[in-house]
């Protein structure tokens, strides 16, 4: 992948468009990237990775704005890039979500979404690929190799990260390499392994509980409610047994119950037959005396019945007449409904003619002569005339409502304009004064910004300088502790010493006394039978005197070596103490810990207070620019709202003008239309009612016309109907016509009364009632106490047999689910050998992946496919390495176990070639640590290059940290960067140290301004 072109507008520090050619600066292979702190150095990187992945690296793109703040409001931010990977030519070119200034925006600014667009130049022409975000940036993900964690750790080496990766922890390292190397698929294998392993466990969990409820199904099943099982084996082994033992239990229970239930159906059989021709014989005798009951109420009810026959034949013949009548009544009450309405339409007519200017033509027309039946009623002629006259005067002030309502909106928008034009008139008062305020803030603010940014621009380098004086006063802290403690450790090692000499001595002593005394140790040592130790004789004829004293030496001389042996122990790890606690005071005074603790301390305090002094002017500095920037543009909002007032004040004076002239001339035309009321819309209304009652009037007039002729007519049909149907009159008719629901229940009653009577003699007729008769003759009545003893027999079996029978059964089915639950446990048990070997196995796998059980590293299968990828960053940054520190160091991969059951496998440590040791790289100094630190980024950028399947890089940027190395080393890693340029590859160097511009001619320089920051292309480092 290499960088060819790239275009900055409106981008961070970068106020204007910013062009670099990378394949100029790519012509020497190694160039710089310089200019003062706060510049900008760190934007162009930004720059790069906006317009390839969409965002910015690490912290700041939690800021959010990317957009330059010394851009004019209306530029539009954008970084364009041109470059080439896997033999294709892209351009890219992004836009950040920004605001633009709009007149109609909510707060004077509308919102713009990111936007990008990704074109690939193909045989010579640009051809667009993709305009979208997401599209754009899987393509060059897919084109790259790479995702932006991995683009901003292999393509711009972040040097400062990686000397707190060298000396960070193991589980701090994981992170790291994790995020580079992707091995969430071998997390998700230890996931994997760990979920299958407790599905395992839980299927034999399940199988064992299954186990044990079928013999407790077995159990209770085999145990009636009032018994209790004797005691029988229960272990997993003896279940077979008990299981037998049940069946056989149940087995004969079901046989004892299957003879008591059969016994007790037989007894239930008699009692039953007995207790069945008693109730038969009693019922016959109740159904005979119901009988004789119904028929005395019967004949009791005949004389009523026919007088109820006879009152529904006269019905029956006055039903006939029944719709004339009905016609009759309907028509005298419509008649007299219509009568009551037209006398109401009437009255308010003649009331309304008093009061009403809309029928006041009414009050001078005839009326009818004062002795006709309708003399207090209008002429319908002149009712009508009237009434379509005031119809076409509806029309006319229907026809002009639209102009009452634009005489209305006119007012309306003449008071408006007067209300605009006075706040118009207002708003250029505050304004002008505003503006008057405005600039003189902004005059005064221009005076004192100078001297805040000399100071401000001091910032980060005083910070810098107090940061390494605290760390300075801490190491010298640890300095004097470190010093305590070697001495109070080599104190120790001196009597540590002197104990192991003494001993050593004490015990050379008694070991001389012993060997002296040999003869005697070993006679003592004689028993008979047993063969001499010395010749091999079973005998001993003369053995030497046995002295106690020579026992008591050999015993001391045993004390003494294990007593010396202690002390050498002690003193070798005392050793080992002291020679750690050297090195730390070496370590600490290398870092000047030997400085007097109140020099440092007093330049601490000096570096803190030039540090806080250029932070404050800082702050001060950029309150002081936002404020301006703030003025400026209330400054032009103020002006051009002058200017708008000014303009809409003569243009509202000149509307308002034309609105009253044409508001007076629409009211008089409207005037007269209204005569006398409000609004056309409230004349409208009262003719409206005047129409709706001369309306009523008239439908009145008409309905008593048509209600009195229908009337006539229905008197006319009921007098020719009268002779035919046999009554004199229509009173007479009416006399004996029954109402519709009184005649249904007096033919519903002679009905029922002649169908109980033609049911009760075929009920005396049946075989059942000739039979109960003659069993009375004969037998008498049945006796109710006898007919309830043969049933509380009947019922007393009847439970017996009930009893026995549910017994029966249930023993029969304790035998049949013992049964099954015997075939099922032995189903169950063989099928669980299976799962429970799998779950021991996966169990054992999954303790081992994720760093327990048997793993005496305690490494995960994560942490170990981390630890070779470790292993092969240490190689590549070791290659690297020793070029730098000119043959002395390299970083080596250490699996050694950690203390106190840590996990283990992710260590890092150097080695010294010149003195064969390896310590950790804490101990490095502060530029040995640059150089380790820049060897260790090259050496995982070549790793994640070769794991990214082998994409070339030939474009490389490595930011700061030369200030630390001295002109020897600074030589050494110039000569390591200067053979990164092997095969075409270009470096960017990202530093200020003025050496660095001496030994590099070819520079991209950043030069700030109070406008924003230039970038210029330097191939002299003179100019």
């Amino acid at each position: 992948m290499r960088i060819h072109r790239l275009e900055i507008s409106a981008f961070g520090p970068f106020a204007g468009t910013e062009h670099i050619d990378f394949d100029r600066l790519s012509a020497h292979g190694l160039f710089l990237l310089n200019g003062a702190t706060g510049a900008g150095k760190t934007s162009v990187l930004d720059a790069i990775c906006f317009a390839l992945y969409g965002s910015v690296p690490g912290a700041r793109q939690e800021g959010k704005r990317l957009r330059s703040d010394h851009a004019d409001a209306a530029a539009e931010p954008r970084v364009t890039c041109e470059f080439s990977a896997k033999g294709r030519h892209f351009e890219v070119s992004r836009i950040p979500a920004w605001k633009r200034p709009s007149a109609r925006g909510r707060n004077g600014f509308t919102e713009q979404k990111a936007n990008t667009l990704l074109r690939e130049r193909v045989d010579g022409q640009w051809i667009e690929k993709s305009g979208r975000n997401d599209e754009a940036g899987a393509e060059i993900s897919s084109v790259l190799g790479m995702d932006r964690e991995q683009f901003t750790r292999v393509v711009m080496l972040p040097q400062g990260d990686f000397a707190a990766f060298l000396r960070s922890k193991p589980a701090e390292r994981l992170e790291l390499l994790q995020s580079l190397f992707g091995t969430q698929r071998f997390e998700a294998v230890e996931q994997e392994l760990a979920r299958r392993a407790a599905d395992a466990r839980t299927q034999v969990a399940s199988l064992n509980s299954q186990l044990d409820l079928l013999l407790a199904q077995a159990r209770s099943e085999a145990t009636p409610a009032e018994e209790e099982l004797p005691d029988v084996p229960a272990a997993p082994e003896d279940a077979g047994l008990l299981l037998e033992w049940l069946q056989d239990t149940a087995a004969a229970r079901a046989g004892t119950a299957q003879a008591e239930a059969d016994q007790a159906a037989a007894g239930r059989a008699g009692a039953a037959r007995r207790l069945e021709a008693a109730e038969a014989r009693a019922a016959r005798q109740a159904k005979l005396a119901a009988a004789e009951r119904r028929r005395s109420a019967a004949d009791a009810a005949a004389p009523e019945l026919r007088e109820k026959a006879r009152q529904l034949g006269l019905h029956r013949k006055a039903e006939v007449l029944g719709g004339q009548l009905q016609a009759v009544d309907k028509a005298d009450i419509a008649e007299e409904r219509a009568a009551r309405a037209m006398a109401t339409a009437a009255g308010e007519l003649h009331a309304a003619v008093l009061v009403d200017a809309e029928l006041a033509a009414l009050s001078a027309s005839a009326r009818r002569e004062s002795g006709s039946a309708d003399g207090q009623f209008f002429d319908a002629a002149i009712v009508r005339s009237e009434l379509s006259r005031l119809r076409s005067l509806r029309a006319v002030l229907e026809e002009r409502l639209p102009d009452e309502a634009r005489l209305s909106g006119m007012v309306a928008r003449g008071a408006e304009l007067r209300k605009t034009l006075d706040q118009l008139r207002e708003g250029r008062r505050a304004g002008a004064a505003a503006l008057d305020g405005l600039r003189a803030e902004a005059a005064e603010l221009l005076a004192g910004v100078k001297p805040l940014e000399e100071l401000a621009a001091e910032a980060q380098l005083r910070t810098k300088e107090a940061a390494a004086a605290e760390e300075l006063v801490a190491v010298v802290g640890r300095y004097a502790a470190a010093v305590r403690v070697s001495s109070g450790v080599a104190e120790r090692h001196r009597l540590a010493r002197d104990d192991h000499q003494n001993h050593r001595q004490r015990w050379l002593d008694l070991r001389e006394e012993r060997l002296a005394n040999a003869a005697a140790e070993l006679a003592s040592q004689l028993r008979p039978t047993e063969p001499c130790p010395v010749c091999g004789s079973p005998e001993h004829p003369c053995p030497a005197p046995a002295a106690t004293a020579a026992l008591a030496v050999a015993d001391a001389e045993r004390a003494a070596q294990e007593a010396c042996e202690a002390a050498e122990a002690v003193l070798a790890a005392l050793d080992k103490e002291l020679a750690e606690a050297r090195q730390q005071v070496a370590v600490l005074a290398a870092q000047g810990g030997d400085l007097p603790p109140e020099e440092a301390r007093a330049d601490a305090a000096r570096a803190k207070e030039r540090a806080d002094e250029a932070v404050r002017a800082a702050a001060d500095l950029a309150a002081s620019r936002e404020r301006r920037a703030e003025l400026d543009e209330h400054i032009a909002a103020a002006e051009s709202a002058r200017a708008a007032a000014d303009s809409g004040m003569a243009k509202t004076e000149s509307t308002l003008m034309e609105v009253q002239e044409q508001t007076d001339a629409l009211d008089n035309a409207l005037g007269k239309l209204r005569a006398g009321y409000p609004t056309l819309g409230s004349r409208l209304g009262s003719l409206d009612e005047s129409t709706a009652l001369l309306e009523r009037t008239d439908a009145a007039r008409s309905s008593l016309e048509q209600a009195g002729q229908r009337t006539r007519d229905a008197r006319q049909q009921l007098d020719q109907a009268l002779p035919e149907s046999g009554f004199d009159s229509a009173a007479a008719a009416r006399s004996v016509l029954l109402p519709v629901p009184e005649a249904a229940l007096l033919e519903a009653a002679i009905r029922a009364g002649q169908d109980e009577e033609a049911r009760v003699g075929e009920l005396f007729a049946s075989e059942e009632l000739v039979l109960a008769t003659r069993e009375l003759e004969e037998d008498g009545p049945v006796e109710a106490d006898v007919l309830e003893q043969l049933r509380a027999e009947d019922a007393a079996a009847e439970r017996t047999v009930r009893q026995a029978v549910v017994a029966a059964g249930l023993a029969e089915k304790s035998v049949l689910t013992l049964r099954r639950i015997a075939e099922d446990y032995g189903r169950l048990a063989a099928s669980g050998q299976g799962p429970r070997e799998r779950a021991a196995l996966l169990t054992a796998v999954a303790e081992a992946a994720r760093g327990a059980g048997d793993n005496t590293y305690r490494m995960s299968l994560n942490s170990y496919v981390l630890a070779a990828r470790l292993e092969q960053v240490a190689i590549a940054a070791s290659e690297r390495l020793v070029g730098m520190s000119d043959g002395r160091y390299t970083l080596q991969h250490t699996d050694a176990k950690a203390a106190r059951g840590a996990k283990s496998g992710l260590g890092l440590e150097v080695v010294d070639q010149w003195t064969g040791q390896r310590r950790d790289t804490a101990t490095l100094s502060g530029g040995e640590s640059f150089m380790a630190s820049l060897a260790l980024a090259l050496g995982l950028a070549d790793v994640v290059q070769q794991e990214s399947g082998g994409v070339d890089i030939e474009t490389l940027f490595v930011d700061e940290g030369f200030g630390s190395l001295d002109e020897q080393a600074l030589e050494q890693v110039m000569d390591a960067l200067e053979g990164l340029r092997d095969g075409g590859r270009v470096v960017g160097l990202v530093s200020h140290v003025p050496e660095m511009k001496q030994r590099i001619s070819t520079q991209l320089q950043v030069v700030k301004g109070r406008n924003g920051s230039t970038l210029h292309i330097s191939d002299d480092a003179l100019a």
